[in-house]
């Protein structure tokens, strides 16, 4: 009799705690299951990152600077770090795509052309010197241990205090024949703000290049048309640089106006 309800007992007892229970026996420990990650997955073993390279501070919610502050976050501070370079081994098939490249490179007397490997968060990034990108960006399209097919977009990223390298251009490939993607970093000094372009690459990024172009001022040499695709062609300046100043124009409502945020009282 005591069997049976204790059978019923169980049976009635949600299945997760019984799975848990299970799990626990079979595992002989009181704290779930054992789970040896680096040896069953050696994927998930982060690569060592080292200390991260600062790249200057940032005051504020937005980093603007000589406008009123309206957010009420002006006094923030916030050091922009960077990920240092990671080391050998990466982990999973990160491994396997660099050595892969690394074997082009070596083979073409190319393996300057990438200048660092960054794993940071799960994810692998290539810094590719840009003189360089458009042979590295062929290979990692038609090498058959790589086959990254398609390159999803470009976006622009400026930062204002990484002297001679201001503006940093990031690509996201993704290889459909093996299922996974990485990302393609350059960076171009303000001062020279050209990089070649991949549009005969990956033609995809024929409209992504101009909108980069038009939001923080890469010019990608050689792309069939490289206009303005959201500013007016004599807009003056790069709306999506730090530097760029929060401005606007009046706006009219109800027989009022709103100023502009950067003629607005600033909150102390």
């Amino acid at each position: 009799m005591s069997d049976d309800k204790t059978d019923e007992n169980k049976a009635a007892r949600p299945a997760e705690e019984r799975n848990l229970e299970a799990a626990k026996a079979e595992a002989g420990t009181g704290s779930g299951v054992e789970q040896p990650a680096p040896e069953q997955s050696p994927e998930n073993v982060p690569a060592p990152t080292g200390e991260v390279r600062s790249v200057g501070v940032r005051h504020g919610m937005f980093g603007t600077s000589g406008t009123g502050d309206t957010s009420g976050y002006g006094g923030l501070v916030s050091a922009t770090v960077f990920p240092a370079p990671s080391q050998k081994p990466y982990g999973g098939w990160f491994d396997e795509v660099a050595g892969a490249l690394e074997a082009r490179l070596e083979a073409t007397e190319l393996t300057a052309a990438i200048e660092s490997v960054v794993v940071h968060r799960g994810e692998i990034t290539f810094h590719v010197r840009r003189e360089d990108l458009p042979f590295v960006a062929q290979m990692l399209r038609d090498d058959e241990a790589l086959r990254f097919e398609f390159c999803s977009g470009v976006s622009g990223v400026h930062y204002p205090e990484d002297t001679g390298r201001e503006l940093h251009a990031v690509y996201h490939l993704t290889s459909m024949t093996h299922n996974r993607r990485i990302r393609v970093e350059v960076t171009a000094p303000d001062s020279d703000p050209h990089l070649p372009s991949l549009v005969s690459i990956y033609p995809t990024l024929d409209w992504h290049e101009r909108e980069t172009y038009d939001m923080f001022g890469l010019v990608f040499d050689g792309h069939p048309a490289l206009t303005r695709v959201l500013m007016p062609d004599d807009w003056p300046g790069h709306p999506q640089r730090k530097d760029y100043p929060l401005g606007g124009i009046p706006v009219e409502y109800k027989g009022g106006s709103i100023p502009p945020p950067d003629q607005r009282r600033s909150y102390n």
